[in-house]
């Protein structure tokens, strides 16, 4: 598994999905748009939050949990990963965590060799009203949370991983980075009204904090139980500038992640070794 960062930059994707209560439709469209990224010369992609099921119930997700190491989901994701020679993020997708119980929000990383190189949890839980809205979200009913942060070392430097939600708690983001993170994946599915007040600046705050890059595909649009996300999918450079995004749409967008110049802003911008605390 060819996991050692490059030295020259390399080319990462943020993939945008609509996805539907239909695994196999959901893997159908992954599986194009991994083709693209790939042929477009992505070394890693990374796929939306619940990439592979929306349900029409929130609760429709354990119907569909996996045993961890197999099923068709992870079969897919090998598979896809080895014939394409491409590092994949796989957003994440129900895992089965409790004995006929609630499902971990699995993020899975696999390694251009097709085998499982990390396995994140998705951690902080979305149970909110939304403010002005009738939006209502209980995420901890059918979830089971994460308890361990997660570094992989990935053809594009040490990545620390986490899942929407976790992006509004900035001390996860400072323990990866203290550990040596050079970026962050954020694969996410926003609500139209927060990702509008809040996906982007929270995106930049947390590259700008750590000087690290940030890789945010998200889900995009109407999905069969109601719920509108908001898309905007993006990369973020170590200096919080926005690479590249899609707003709207399925799709694909690409990036260099330049870790010699990363290194560079580290060494001339010494933020990250004033820390006190």
């Amino acid at each position: 598994m060819a996991s050692t960062a490059s030295t020259e930059p390399v080319k990462v994707a943020a993939l945008q999905m609509n996805s539907a209560a239909d695994v196999a439709l959901n893997l159908e469209v992954a599986a194009r748009l991994l083709a693209q990224a790939r042929a477009a010369g992505a070394h890693v992609a990374v796929l939306p939050e619940n990439f592979s099921f929306m349900g029409l119930r929130d609760a429709d997700k354990r119907t569909i949990a996996e045993p961890d190491g197999d099923g068709p989901v992870q079969r897919f994701l090998s598979q896809q990963a080895r014939e394409l020679g491409l590092w994949i993020v796989a957003g994440t997708t129900p895992i089965v965590q409790e004995a006929a119980g609630r499902v971990a929000a699995a993020c899975l990383v696999y390694g251009d060799d097709g085998r499982r190189a990390a396995r994140y949890d998705k951690m902080h839980l979305f149970d909110v009203d939304i403010p002005g809205r009738t939006e209502s979200y209980r995420e901890s009913r059918n979830t089971a949370p994460g308890s361990r942060a997660v570094l992989v070392p990935t053809p594009a430097g040490l990545l620390g991983l986490s899942v929407c939600y976790d992006v509004r708690f900035p001390e996860l983001y400072r323990q990866l980075s203290a550990a040596g993170a050079q970026w962050f994946t954020i694969p996410s599915a926003f609500t139209v009204p927060t990702g509008r007040a809040h996906w982007e600046a929270l995106l930049r705050a947390r590259a700008i904090e750590n000087l690290s890059y940030v890789v945010a595909p998200a889900q995009w649009g109407c999905h069969a139980s109601g719920r509108e996300t908001y898309g905007d999918s993006m990369i973020v450079d170590y200096w919080g500038t926005v690479l590249t995004r899609l707003s709207s749409g399925v799709g694909v967008v690409i990036a260099e992640l330049d870790l010699a110049a990363q290194a560079q802003a580290r060494r001339n911008f010494p933020a990250l070794t004033h820390r006190l605390m």
